[in-house]
């Protein structure tokens, strides 16, 4: 197996042998099939003081000593979170991420990228958002892709996990560039969202930030909201290494593209090797419990750049893509801005 350990490795908190658990944890999920992260020029950690900026929660943020970790508490208080520092437009933009153990119920860890700040309108949107639970179920991890302020026609995913996220770091990124969206964890790819002429504008487009928050999402996180966050737990920490920032930086004014060092067509470029693509369908087959796609409630006709073939259409028929919504706004201070799924 191919990794790229300087951006995978936790620094501030992985011991070696839980490190190399990792490792053996991800090679028998794959049966020994090689995957990798993409091959990027420069592509390492960066200090918070390098690249981010506190957005909200005062001393809900506490820093690491070592200036590369990041403790985000969500407390009867306030939640907290970061931004980056500069817009991009396209790049690989990752972090290592330990969630809240114990009872989780109604908490939120997001790790996203937004413009909504710039195109309250017509914003666009790519989003890594965990779902705490209570005692003794597990966290859900969704995906939401949303393009030109396309929240009515949401993109989600929502995906099981293999291992315990509470238990130690894992690594969540996302690519995105001109051609296609790639979701991975660890170096896992779980999702591809490749341009169509049938999105439109709905693929994302504009230059965005990236952000890192923990809030209270009790109204509808689990379970539709049944269960609350129970601040008898909190503080509920979450904690965030490893953090990449590799893009075409935009002027925030002009938003002209400096792309420092390198042609903004390589990521362009990146597409996933047959390996990956195997190992991405393993982890869809195994781990996926809603697709949009998939979802006949909402979508009677699938939105166009859905493809369905046999399989999806026996799922359709098991009746587990009968879901309901809810619709929520507002995500950065506490509250989602999209259709979630419940």
């Amino acid at each position: 197996m191919i990794l790229r350990v300087e951006v995978m490795a936790s620094s501030s908190s992985s011991s070696s042998s839980s490190f190399f658990l990792l490792l053996l944890g991800v090679a028998l999920f794959l049966s020994n099939e090689a995957t990798a992260l993409p091959e990027l020029p420069n592509l390492t950690t960066l200090a918070f003081e390098e690249g981010y900026t506190q957005l909200f929660g005062d001393s809900n943020l506490m820093l690491h000593r070592d200036g590369r970790s990041v403790h985000l508490s969500l407390d009867r208080r306030t939640g907290a979170g970061f931004a980056s520092q500069d817009l991009y437009r396209h790049g690989f933009f990752s972090a290592s991420i330990k969630l809240p153990a114990d009872y989780a119920a109604g908490v939120v860890v997001a790790f996203y990228m937004s413009n909504g700040d710039v195109f309250e309108k017509t914003h666009d949107e790519l989003d890594f958002e965990f779902l705490g639970n209570i005692r003794g179920r597990e966290w859900r991890v969704q995906t939401n892709v949303y393009g030109n302020g396309s929240t009515a026609v949401g993109r989600e995913e929502r995906y099981g996990l293999w291992f315990d996220p509470t238990e130690d770091y894992h690594q969540y990124s996302i690519l995105w560039s001109g051609e296609r969206i790639i979701f991975y964890i660890d170096d896992i790819p779980i999702r591809e969202v490749v341009r169509t002429q049938a999105m439109g504008g709905d693929f994302p487009s504009k230059p965005m930030s990236l952000y890192a928050t923990i809030w209270d999402g009790s109204t509808w996180a689990t379970s539709g909201g049944r269960y609350k966050v129970n601040y008898k737990y909190a503080p509920y920490e979450a904690e965030f290494a490893d953090l990449v920032l590799h893009g075409c930086a935009v002027d925030p004014i002009e938003h002209r593209t400096t792309c420092l060092g390198y042609d903004a067509a390589v990521y362009d470029s990146i597409t996933m090797s047959a390996d990956q693509r195997t190992a991405m369908d393993k982890f869809r087959k195994k781990h996926i419990t809603y697709s949009y796609c998939h979802d006949r409630v909402r979508y009677p006709t699938p939105p166009p750049e859905c493809n369905l073939g046999p399989e999806a259409e026996d799922f359709l028929a098991s009746g587990e893509a009968k879901l309901s919504y809810r619709r929520r706004r507002g995500k950065r201070y506490g509250r989602s801005p999209v259709d979630s799924v419940l």
